[in-house]
């Protein structure tokens, strides 16, 4: 099994990823461990000093101007712990669950949080043993980090509160712990509140939402190619010299993309044959356009992540040269900022696709096919609703694009008075992405049925090869009227789970 290894410097997407989605074992390297040890002194010697230091002796937040005495700092940070355990609603993904525990170890190791390296390893151990505390879908508010999220992540460390074993059963987090032999955590000065101030949900979000998202992206260039062949339509606006005179990167790498996906067809280029028309529609002829835009969009969020990866947030933080320091490196800014571009530029993707397939099904505009690409229409009602369903996402997605980081809602009796709201940003995101995936599937499946209708002209070979990996997948190509349901679901698992993309690129080589 893969092992991540934690130091002092951060991690890397790859990283988040393995411990996300595949179970990564962990390990903490011995200069995390030095690093965690000499914070710590740190922290315990201010501690032992009469005045009041934020995090360690006072109280948090509006209640940071009461001096809590020695004998009453263990259940100081207990309590933080249990008291902002308060999220309510639905369960939260499991990846996302580890992912967010796993960015806040990183953060932990990085020297600056003042935690002991025995919370560290017990964070790593209940990684490593597969377990995953039970985390509700509201209570964050993106600024002093996702803490509602982290608190019940910290709660399970304390043996409370419930938590999901390996085999997906839901049990009290201390009979999991007992059963894998981790002692649960008492917490000391400071580090109540270090497991929980960060920005590692919607930090673990975007991570995981990038990786969806470069491959929907080549999915886009695939679908839009199948439609373009379809329609009849013709490359020449692909041509790298039209790329050249309007440099976008983005725009250029899908425009490449389309060209190798269509090379060799025998269906593009017909667009002055039966019903001439001097130009394709924009959302044929303006394709790489809109994907490209959306790709420098991803380009940015990527950047973001990264110094975010690279990032130690905590507050208050101990600096290299002693100090402990408050700060407000935890607000949630600059990943829910790009959250919400990310969401924006899925919707506009998913909108030139959805007007793609209902130019396939429009016998008035789909250059002789039949109507809905019906078998026998009017007996049978072909596609269309298919494009309905197609439609109602692209409209939830518009909704899901409105942005959460231009609201703010003050909190902590206006101590906390403008946040970010970066959770609820990664929380529609996701379903946003879900949405992506259906909508690009459903194109897919208009159009692969669109190109087998175009008797007598020869589809290019990465599209014939996706053709026939789609229909050996289990979504059957031209004919009468069936439930259609189970075809489109085919549809959706072959694009989500990359087999489109791999289909096309066993022909093309690597898509960019």
């Amino acid at each position: 099994m893969h092992t991540v290894v934690v130091g002092t410097a951060g991690v890397t997407v790859s990283d988040v990823l393995a411990v996300a989605r595949a179970d990564a074992r962990i390990e903490l390297s011995q200069e995390a461990v030095a690093a965690l040890t000499a914070a710590r002194e740190i922290v315990d010697a201010l501690a032992a000093k009469p005045e009041p230091v934020y995090g360690v002796s006072t109280g948090f937040g509006a209640l940071a101007t009461r001096h809590i005495s020695e004998e009453l700092r263990v259940q100081l940070q207990r309590n933080i712990v249990r008291s902002h355990a308060a999220g309510i609603g639905p369960r939260v993904e499991r990846e996302v669950v580890r992912a967010l525990m796993f960015l806040r170890l990183k953060t932990v190791c990085s020297g600056h949080t003042g935690v002991r390296p025995e919370v560290a390893q017990t964070m790593a151990d209940v990684l490593n043993a597969g377990i995953t505390p039970v985390v509700h879908e509201y209570g964050s508010l993106g600024c002093s980090g996702d803490l509602a999220p982290l608190s019940h992540c910290a709660l399970t460390l304390l043996g409370e509160g419930e938590a999901e074993g390996p085999d997906g059963v839901v049990r009290p987090a201390a009979e999991l712990l007992a059963e894998h032999g981790i002692a649960p955590v008492e917490l000391h000065e400071k580090e109540g509140l270090a497991l929980l101030n960060g920005t590692d949900g919607m930090l673990g979000m975007l991570i995981m939402a990038l990786a969806d998202l470069d491959k929907l992206y080549k999915s886009a260039d695939v679908t839009a190619a199948l439609s373009m062949e379809a329609l009849l339509g013709t490359d020449k606006v692909l041509a790298p010299e039209l790329q050249a005179i309007r440099p976008h990167p983005g725009q250029g790498a899908s425009a490449a993309n389309m060209l190798a996906v269509l090379k060799g067809s025998g269906l593009t280029g017909h667009h002055q044959d039966d019903a001439p028309r001097v130009q394709d529609a924009y959302s044929v002829r303006c394709a790489p356009q809109v994907a490209g835009a959306g790709r420098d969009t991803l380009a940015h969020a990527r950047l973001v992540a990264e110094r975010e990866l690279a990032s130690a947030v905590d507050n208050p933080v101990v600096l290299a040269d002693g100090r402990v320091e408050s700060n407000g490196n935890f607000h949630g800014a600059p990943v829910a900022y790009v959250l919400d571009f990310l969401a924006i530029a899925a919707a506009d993707l998913a909108s030139i696709a959805e007007r793609r397939t209902d130019r396939l099904l429009d016998k008035n505009r789909s250059h002789g096919l039949p109507p809905f690409l019906a078998d026998d229409p009017g007996v049978d009602s072909g596609l269309m609703i298919a494009q309905y369903t197609q439609a109602a996402l692209v409209s939830e997605m518009k909704r899901l694009a409105v942005p959460a980081s231009a609201d703010s809602i003050p909190s902590s009796a206006m101590q906390e008075d403008h946040v970010s709201m970066g959770w609820s940003a990664a929380r529609k995101l996701r379903t946003a992405v879900d949405n992506l995936t259906r909508v690009l599937a459903i194109e897919l499946y208009a159009a692969t049925r669109a190109v087998e209708l175009r008797e007598g002209l020869t589809p290019a070979p990465a599209t014939r090869a996706a053709i026939t990996a789609l229909r050996e997948a289990g979504a059957e190509g031209p004919g009468p009227d069936r439930f259609l349901a189970p075809d489109l679901a085919a549809a959706d698992a072959f694009v989500r789970d990359g087999r489109l993309v791999a289909s096309v690129e066993a022909v093309t080589g690597a898509l960019q």
